[in-house]
């Protein structure tokens, strides 16, 4: 006979979004594969041959994996309802719009580093084959804890929101991969070789075996996608309590990241506010956990939040560097003209 402490849990359990999609194994299987696929596909037909990613490419590539993101909420409308695909979405949104900073992040390390152009996909691809693995070690510990202390909801969302004002004042900061502790706990116990040797990681120097450059960038790449999973993956927890949801969402997202890094890497000084706004999404999400015990926001009210803000954020820093570069934000002439 259930105590009423079971009955209680087990209605809270239902009153949170996502906790009870009946997802299948098949279905983990199934999209497992289609991930593995599509890595494989990427590693061994388009990118067999080491070379510069173009604008072009990096565009075409970009909208591939967009594309491929969004339309997969439809395939989460026929397996698990609307509600599913508006919780997908949603996190899927929020990741995205998180990884952007996480892009420029990668673009200063790859500069400090000055990784040859042409090996820099190789070290992002096993980037994001590593991020795939950690995030749903956090996704899974994430939903247990919440799942076994109903508190951590308080804790979690106080997290985010301290993390947005962080995140939002931010952008003057200046980023050094030298003083990253992994860099230094790194060369200490592994020898690094001076120079790189195409795109491999390790290389035998008179029977000795170093660490080549690509290896010690790979490994701050990773350490870096810790600390962005340890902001986005609560603010994702906010939308749904469902791993499939959160992790499909988050693995599309992280898929399309080499695309748009090669994208956005030197567009790091016109997104001026993009801290700014992802910091407004933060706090958002944040809010929208801590008062989840008492009232559920609507999902598309999240995703219309978060849309509005990124189109905000990203028109208004598109017009202050058009007016401090003295053109007009249609780049039809002098700024001071328009005025």
């Amino acid at each position: 006979m259930p105590t009423p402490i079971s009955v209680l849990a087990s209605a809270a359990t239902r009153d949170v979004p996502g906790a009870d999609l009946p997802v299948e194994g098949w279905m983990w299987v199934v999209f497992l594969a289609l991930v593995a696929a599509l890595l494989l596909a990427d590693l061994f037909l388009f990118h067999r041959e080491a070379h510069e990613i173009s604008v072009r490419e990096a565009a075409v590539t970009s909208v591939f994996w967009i594309a491929l993101g969004v339309s997969f909420s439809l395939v989460i409308w026929a397996l698990l309802g609307v509600a599913a695909a508006g919780q997908y979405l949603t996190g899927y949104v929020i990741e995205k719009s998180l990884s952007v900073d996480n892009v420029f992040v990668w673009a200063v390390i790859l500069s400090f580093f000055a990784v040859p152009k042409a090996y820099q996909h190789r070290v992002l691809f096993w980037g994001v084959f590593g991020a795939l693995v950690l995030r749903a070690v956090f996704i899974f510990a994430g939903v247990a804890l919440l799942n076994a202390f109903e508190w951590m909801l308080f804790v979690f969302g106080a997290f985010l929101v301290v993390t947005a004002w962080r995140v939002a004042r931010h952008s003057n900061e200046e980023i050094h991969p030298e003083r990253n502790p992994v860099l230094k706990l790194m060369r200490r116990v592994v020898p690094v070789s001076s120079e790189y040797h195409g795109q491999r990681f390790w290389v035998r120097i008179d029977a000795r075996r170093f660490a080549t450059p690509l290896l010690v960038v790979l490994v701050l790449v990773e350490a870096t996608d810790v600390l962005f999973a340890v902001d986005s993956i609560p603010a994702i927890l906010a939308v749904t309590r469902s791993p499939f949801i959160v992790f499909t969402s988050n693995a599309f997202a992280i898929l399309g990241l080499r695309a748009l890094y090669f994208l956005l890497a030197g567009a790091a000084g016109k997104l001026r506010y993009l801290n700014v706004g992802l910091g407004v999404i933060l706090g958002y999400v944040g809010v929208k956990m801590i008062i989840s015990e008492w009232y559920h926001l609507p999902t598309l009210l999240s995703l219309g939040v978060i849309a509005v803000v990124l189109t905000i954020t990203v028109v208004a820093s598109l017009r202050a560097d058009a007016r401090e570069h003295g053109a007009a934000p249609d780049g039809t002439g002098n700024g001071e003209a328009h005025r």
